[in-house]
């Protein structure tokens, strides 16, 4: 290892300081305006370092002046101020800000700025800034002047000019005249108060008469009372939503001193839609969309909170993901799952009108805790054979729960499940898992219904009809031969169900990739798809897989099929068994592939023709 006295001419790194500046807009800042949010930190926490020092300092205003024409920007604190030492230490070397720990003896958790890089920021806006301070020491008031192009000049000022400056810092900047707009009346007065609006010392701009009107007050997120918000936390809800909150959740978490509300949205959020928290540190703005501060499942609430125990980024517009963030998250999820027990177990309108608005959220969170499930599962909605039911409905009137798992099989097998035992669709989000379930959490049994077992349940055609319902199946598989669908007679309610159609999994993905190739007829998609339905079809074979198939059930109970089974014409038995297999399959939500349309065309069209006793010759 060799040490730096061992190599010659050792030189410090030379810093381009437009490049920093370059790299902060581009690269840490998300935009030139949060120059004043820098100073807005720098400034407050220059007031704490004064009051930290001297319990009877004032208790701290910022003041901000707009530009004008012929009149630069300026931003005035009466905080601490600087000697000609610290000045040079803080606002002139890049990556020393933490040298202030050193000269205000006090713990960098305490403040929400650095002196060094926030000031920096400023470049953004100006080509050159001028500090001037009074340090509430007995020191000589400073001047600074820093330029864009690396430069600085520092001097101290006399004694009487010192005495006509008060304690504190005033910064000015001269607008570039492109971005002369974020130093002007308007912006200042906006982007001042979307920072700055709820710090714990007074915010004020000067207005163009030299009045000044202050834009800080208290933030009505903290202290809620659970059992009465006030109307401001109200309104500030329903200015954050465009809507009036269905509630307002406090949220507390000691640990990292993190504190605010949840509003829970009185609408539901749109698909793939997360949570987004308007968060502060020091009750100064971090972000107002950040993402990451609740659990996943957090997606119904929007909250409002301040915190002073998490670590900032480089940008400090947003957190550094760390223990202390992870524990907060956790206690803002448990706070937000607490409201929704105490609603369930003391104010079940008020739950009722939750579960109708969030029902997918608490699902989502029921399937990972046991406490929670075995609240909110009985009150859940599901969807059954005998009409939309309460999950503690189902489990009152009936001895088991019989589910499908997908929505393709419950649209197969609804129409012909028996009314003492009707089926669950299981097949939206979460409701199979949450239903598999039930067996532990409730102590009621469940059981999966498939497709195959509900027609293996049907009642066979009476021996007397097994003849007749074989030559039925035989004439009505060989009519449907051409889309590959075996025909099956089984008895089954209602009777004016003629036929229900079950369709293999695989055999609606070639539906749709036929379809699909349809549509993409032309070029190189509808050659794709025509290989990759030749590749899947030769693998089944070479696994010694049975075709995809298609199996038509026809009601034996159903006046229509008797009749068609005693029908000797075949000219239009043949078209009826195709007219059935063509409906079924509509009956059951599936798409119709390209040989399905031709045959339904030519079926109708031959029906048609005999109802109107058109003979073969006349055509």
């Amino acid at each position: 290892m060799r040490f730096e006295s061992d190599i010659p001419d050792v030189r410090p790194f030379q810093v381009d300081l437009r490049g920093v500046v370059d790299l902060l807009s581009r690269h840490i800042y998300s935009s030139p305006q949060v120059f004043l949010r820098e100073l807005l930190q720098n400034g407050r926490d220059a007031i704490r370092a004064r009051r930290a020092a001297d319990p009877l300092a004032p208790a701290g205003l910022l003041e901000i002046e707009p530009a004008a024409p012929g009149r630069p920007f300026r931003f005035r604190d009466d905080g601490i101020g600087l000697t000609a030492v610290q000045a040079a230490e803080l606002l002139s070397t890049v990556g020393r800000s933490s040298k202030r720990d050193d000269l205000l003896q006090t713990r960098r958790s305490d403040y929400l700025g650095q002196f060094g890089i926030g000031l920096l920021s400023c470049f953004m806006v100006s080509d050159r800034i001028v500090v001037r301070s009074r340090s509430a020491t007995a020191a000589p008031a400073i001047e600074w002047v820093g330029d864009a192009s690396g430069s600085f000049a520092i001097r101290e000022l006399d004694a009487d000019e010192t005495n006509r400056m008060a304690v504190g810092t005033e910064i000015a900047l001269e607008p570039r005249p492109d971005d002369a707009a974020l130093l002007s009346a308007d912006r200042v007065r906006a982007l001042a108060t979307r920072f700055g609006r709820y710090l714990p010392v007074a915010v004020a701009v000067v207005n163009a008469d030299g009045t000044r009107d202050t834009l800080t007050e208290a933030p009505a997120f903290l202290g809620v009372d659970a059992a009465d918000p006030s109307d401001s936390v109200v309104a500030l809800g329903t200015g954050l939503l465009g809507r009036r909150p269905l509630d307002v959740i406090p949220l507390s978490v000691p640990g990292t001193g993190t504190e605010g509300v949840a509003f829970v949205l009185p609408f539901a959020p749109p698909p793939g839609a997360r949570q987004a928290s308007t968060v502060h540190l020091g009750r100064m703005l971090v972000g107002e969309h950040l993402d990451g501060m609740l659990p996943d499942w957090a997606f119904f609430v929007r909250c409002v909170i301040d915190t002073t125990g998490l670590s900032p980024t480089a940008s400090r517009e947003g957190f550094v993901e760390d223990s202390a963030l992870e524990h907060t998250r956790e206690q803002l999820g448990a706070a937000i799952r607490s409201w929704i027990l105490t609603q369930a177990t003391t104010r079940p309108w008020r739950f009722q009108e939750f579960l109708s608005v969030h029902q997918l959220a608490l699902k989502a969170m029921a399937v990972h805790d046991d406490e929670l499930a075995r609240i909110v599962i009985p009150w859940l909605t599901v969807e059954t054979s005998a009409g939309d039911l309460r999950v503690s409905e189902l489990t009152r009137r009936y001895d088991a729960v019989r589910y499908a798992e997908t929505v393709d099989e419950f649209r197969q097998i609804a129409a012909v499940v028996p009314a003492d035992a009707p089926v669950v669709n299981a097949g939206y989000s979460y409701d199979a898992a949450l239903l598999r379930r039930l067996p532990d959490l409730l102590d009621v049994p469940v059981a999966r219904v498939t497709v195959s077992e509900l027609l293996d349940e049907l009642t066979p055609p009476p021996l007397a009809d097994r003849a007749r319902a074989v030559a039925l199946e035989e004439r009505a598989t060989a009519a449907l031969a051409e889309v590959g669908c075996t025909v099956s007679a089984r008895g089954f309610s209602p009777a004016e169900l003629p036929a229900l159609c079950v369709v293999d999994p695989e055999v609606v993905r070639r539906i749709e990739r036929d379809v699909a190739r349809e549509q993409a007829s032309e070029g190189i998609w509808g050659d794709v798809l025509g290989d990759v339905s030749a590749l899947i079809e030769a693998r089944r074979r070479d696994e010694g897989r049975e075709a995809a198939s298609v199996r038509l059930c026809v009601n034996w109970a159903s006046p229509l099929v008797q009749r068609l089974a005693g029908l000797a014409d075949d000219l239009v038995f043949d078209r009826t068994a195709k007219l059935l297999y063509v409906q079924a399959l509509l009956a059951s939500h599936r798409p119709l592939a390209a040989a399905d349309r031709r045959m339904l065309t030519s079926a109708m069209t031959d029906m048609v023709t005999l109802s109107v006793g058109i003979t073969e010759e006349e055509r």
